[in-house]
């Protein structure tokens, strides 16, 4: 290979990085408001497939669809790896593999039926939606969500705990009161009922017959919609909590006045420039 094709095609490459990679371009920008409605189109589709009416009139058609946007989509992983810096790398990355992922489903249906509908997974690509749009601002406020779910996940396993011995305790209670007769065959199947009946307001499938059966389930009724608001508050409180530790990370090094939003740029008392925040609004970048 001469040294002028090996520069045409580095330069090749680059261009392909900067339009399927970036957004700053307009042509980038175009790929990947393009490759989200393609996204979009190929998830539309496996949901319109399930309803039996449209499957009997158009399944002819969804399937070529559905392999047009497969072939689509495999031809943009290929020049992906190809463009790439670091092929492996850009494979081994989350949006590597969801691309990989979104591409093997239709092969896997020549041999497994119904493997077609992992196609949803292509949903995911749809992250790309916060790069393209220039969403990454609300990122941290999902980072922050995500950091509170992590602080009070000990605290809602032991209610969740909790809540799983007050079920097996109605369900052996319910199991004894009703018996098979009224539904309740099984203690297993007394455990299904009370969740439902903790979780919603049953489905009417397993009512208990007795009247105190029918006492138990009220009381059960009334236990599940007073702790339904627990986790919720806990979940609250962290949330609380990790708004408060960021806004004192914010601290003026001027006059020392802490307490600033996680977006404010200028000390609010003496105007001084605020440092950048600790948790900034960056996503992980597709590795390139």
């Amino acid at each position: 290979m001469t040294q002028e094709s090996q520069n045409n095609t580095v330069s090749l490459k680059v261009q392909l990085r900067t339009i399927i990679f970036g957004t700053e371009t307009p042509a980038g920008r175009a790929f990947d408001i393009g490759l989200i409605i393609c996204i979009i189109c190929s998830v539309a589709l496996v949901f319109l497939d399930t309803v039996q009416a449209v499957h009997q009139r158009f399944g002819t058609l969804i399937l070529w669809l559905e392999w047009l946007f497969t072939l689509l989509f495999a031809i943009e992983y290929a020049l992906r790896l190809y463009s790439s810096a670091n092929a492996w790398k850009y494979a081994r990355s989350f949006y590597g593999l969801v691309d990989l992922l979104s591409v093997l489903p239709s092969f896997l249906a020549l041999l497994i039926p119904g493997a077609n509908l992992t196609l949803v997974i292509r949903v995911l690509r749809l992250f790309r939606v916060f790069r393209v749009l220039k969403l990454l601002r609300y990122l941290s406020e999902g980072n922050m969500l995500l950091r509170a779910m992590m602080m009070s996940s000990r605290k809602v396993f032991i209610f969740f705990f909790s809540v799983s011995l007050i079920i097996m305790v109605l369900s052996a209670v319910m199991y004894v009161v009703e018996g098979p007769e009224h539904g309740f065959s099984s203690i297993p199947k007394a455990v299904y009922w009370t969740i439902v009946t903790i979780t919603t307001v049953g489905y009417g499938d397993i009512t208990p017959q007795t009247e105190l059966g029918q006492a138990i389930a009220a009381f059960t009724m009334l236990l599940g919609y007073s702790i339904i608001a627990i986790p919720t508050g806990i979940l609250t409180a962290e949330i609380g909590q990790e708004i408060g530790r960021v806004r004192d990370l914010r601290r003026c090094t001027h006059c020392l006045t802490s307490g600033h939003d996680h977006h404010a740029h200028y000390c609010s008392y003496c105007g001084s420039k605020l440092a950048e925040p600790l948790f900034d609004d960056k996503a992980p970048e597709e590795e390139k």
